[in-house]
């Protein structure tokens, strides 16, 4: 299996970015986490095309508050290593290699935040290690069973016919904040090539657009989990994105989770609200779990 380690030089100097990075090993890859600060641990997970760079502003404050974060970069993602094959990446793999990486990680109680694929990801890592989960925190995603949405239609669309994903582009059209042509360039510092970027290239297709298809029983088996969940849930997704429009996509959350209360609207927000909006994101953590959660 040909692999692509995006060189340390790369990851220098990148804006508000200044953490020390962590590597486990996984069937032969060498897998990246972030690991900031001590307290109550909240546990965050990534989806598409972003890394733990997405995380940053979150990280901050939450240290800042009295927290431990932890952020991994899923396989073919930040600073992990990048198989160059798509065919690797399927949502089982995703599942069976976060859980390996964060077996190897001290966990207890955690607060579980997910967004974008981070959902299905981390939502199935948190019910299938429900001793280790006190807490939800469910931004901007889905559990995707075979109905989506126009946006993420066009989202598939543009990826299939773009073999050359402009990453740092991509992040961009997706937040209202005015990004720094600096901070757009982090988003594209793990994938200088286009085979850095398989990952990423094939995790619109891996999204199930029939119930019948790969993926989508796991993730009604996470949803029905979900419906029985009894500790503390808040669902907090962006007044402004059109893949999971609000209030309608939180809505699936906050009517399917007994303890999840009111969703929280995220204002001036798009898709990638922890960019737009991480401090604000952090208070309705505290306001919802008090301060620190846990």
């Amino acid at each position: 299996m040909d692999i692509f380690r995006t060189p340390d030089e790369r990851f220098a100097g990148l804006p508000g970015y200044g953490y020390v990075p962590h590597y486990v090993e996984v069937d032969g890859l060498r897998l990246h986490h972030l690991d900031e600060g001590s307290g109550p641990t909240v546990l965050c997970f990534h989806g598409e095309p972003s890394w733990s760079y997405l995380y940053r502003h979150m990280l901050d404050a939450l240290v800042a508050a009295g927290h431990r974060v932890v952020c991994p970069d899923l396989v073919g993602f930040g600073r992990s290593d990048k198989p160059t094959d798509q065919g690797f990446y399927t949502y089982e793999r995703h599942v069976e290699m976060i859980t390996g990486h964060l077996d190897q990680i001290e966990l207890t109680d955690v607060t579980v935040v997910v967004q974008d694929w981070g959902g299905p990801i981390g939502l199935r890592w948190a019910v299938e290690h429900a001793d280790l989960v006190g807490r939800l925190v469910i931004l901007n995603t889905g559990l995707f069973t075979g109905r989506v949405s126009k946006g993420f239609m066009a989202w598939r669309e543009f990826a299939e016919r773009t073999p050359d994903l402009p990453i740092g582009r991509v992040v961009e059209s997706a937040t209202t904040t005015d990004l720094s042509s600096a901070v757009v360039a982090a988003y594209e510092a793990p994938f200088p090539t286009p085979e850095s970027k398989a990952g990423a290239q094939r995790f619109p297709l891996l999204v199930p657009l029939a119930a019948d298809d790969p993926g989508a029983a796991a993730m009604a088996t996470v949803r029905d989990a979900l419906g029985d969940w009894e500790r503390p849930a808040l669902v907090a997704f962006s007044d402004s994105d059109p893949v999971f429009p609000f209030p309608r996509a939180g809505e699936s959350f906050t009517g399917l989770i007994p303890t999840a209360g009111e969703q929280v609207a995220i204002e001036g927000a798009a898709h990638f609200l922890q960019e737009d909006r991480g401090p604000r994101i952090v208070e309705a953590i505290m306001a919802a779990f008090g301060r620190p959660p846990g």
